[in-house]
């Protein structure tokens, strides 16, 4: 797709997508094959051996680089394998600063594995991304956040941290998972790298388990795919055929995601047993203006607390709804219901979920699109 000026719903149906030269075939097929026939040594098409090379891996490649409005794509085993491959460009003694109210997996690699390498974490409040600067020095190398975070839908400035990091020489590095690109391209604000478990909403109907990087600059892209080859943690075609085609049909699914997450945060604000809800929709939500001008929608994700405060309570709510799953991840065409402090941020210690918001009660919802009408009267239903 050589016409760069084509617009996001367009770029999603036919980025990275070419008719099959030997068939016409309009879908990508599936290569399925672990290497390549080679005329001589060296003599061959373009591809090896499929750790280092895939077709289908390479469209999908090119197609989240260009609905990322990037130049380049890297494709990964799983969300978790592409935030690895990031943390190995750091070295033994490089400081990092993390956005406080983030995805638990990531916490959990961060302190559990890199840390025992010689790479120190700082997790700071980065709803004002001036508070960045107190804790830049010679030693820090990257700047890492997420926007809408995980699970408290906070917003951060991406184009604000783009030129702190800038100023002093720093990646930044914006996990796009809840968003999406449907929602916001952070490389156009300012960030060097961006992360997407593409398990969510990119894939979209919950049967993938995948991980993507997009960035601009050719040196950083080189060094992260040598990574990705070296360490292996690459996705099968097949999985790459399944994002292929979860990509096609995401403008037109987040929509619906966006609308029922609007009418679903409006009617458990004014329910008389909900007590805050989290959604960066509201015009009172902190950074709200923010939101406005870095995203395009408020998307389907949201967060609530019980009046009562009570785990009782909160989880007869998480047991007892119907059409909401109880179940771990996000961003699948049905809607999901889930407890942060025990299942998606069970890996981060009470204390510091406490310290960064994050109750024992709080409730966790992936919007889906379903009717939004069957999903008020599920949750009516379960809350009593």
């Amino acid at each position: 797709m050589e016409n760069k000026n084509y617009k996001l719903a367009t770029k999603l149906i036919h980025a990275g997508v070419e008719p099959d030269p030997s068939t016409g075939a309009i879908m990508t097929p599936i290569y399925q094959t672990s290497t390549y026939v080679q005329a001589a040594p060296g003599d061959h098409k373009g591809y090896e051996y499929a750790r280092t090379q895939n077709p289908t891996r390479t469209a999908l490649q090119n197609a989240l680089a260009a609905i990322e409005n990037g130049k380049y794509g890297l494709c990964f085993g799983s969300g978790m394998a592409a935030t690895d491959a990031v943390a190995k460009l750091l070295q033994p003694g490089d400081e990092v600063i993390v956005a406080n109210d983030l995805y638990g997996g990531t916490y959990r690699i961060f302190t559990k594995v890199f840390a025992n390498y010689g790479i120190k974490f700082h997790f700071i409040d980065m709803s004002n991304a001036e508070n960045i600067r107190g804790y830049i020095n010679e030693k820090t190398k990257m700047i890492w956040t997420e926007t809408p975070t995980n699970p408290l839908l906070n917003i951060v400035d991406i184009a604000a941290c783009g030129i702190i990091a800038k100023e002093h020489k720093l990646l930044l590095v914006v996990d796009n998972t809840f968003a999406s690109p449907y929602l916001q391209n952070p490389l156009d604000q300012g960030a060097d790298i961006v992360l997407h478990s593409a398990t969510k909403y990119l894939g979209g109907h919950s049967d993938v388990v995948h991980g993507a990087l997009i960035m601009n600059d050719a040196a950083l892209e080189e060094k992260l795919r040598f990574i990705q080859n070296s360490c292996g943690a690459v996705p099968g075609p097949h999985d790459c055929w399944l994002v292929l085609r979860g990509i096609k049909t995401l403008h037109v699914r987040m929509q619906r995601h966006c609308e029922n997450g609007e009418k679903i945060a409006n009617y458990l604000r004014n329910h008389p047993k909900v007590g805050k809800v989290y959604w960066c929709g509201f015009e009172d939500h902190p950074n709200h203006d923010i939101a406005k001008k870095q995203m395009r929608g408020f998307g389907g994700m949201i967060s609530f607390t019980l009046k009562s405060d009570s785990m009782d309570d909160a989880m007869h709510v998480l047991k007892n709804t119907q059409l909401f799953a109880l179940a771990e991840s996000l961003g699948g065409v049905e809607s999901l219901i889930g407890h942060p402090a025990s299942m998606t941020h069970g890996s981060i210690p009470r204390e510091e979920r406490i310290k960064n918001g994050l109750a024992d009660s709080l409730i966790r919802l992936s919007v889906g699109i379903e009717d939004v009408d069957d999903l008020i009267a599920d949750l009516a239903q379960a809350i009593g």
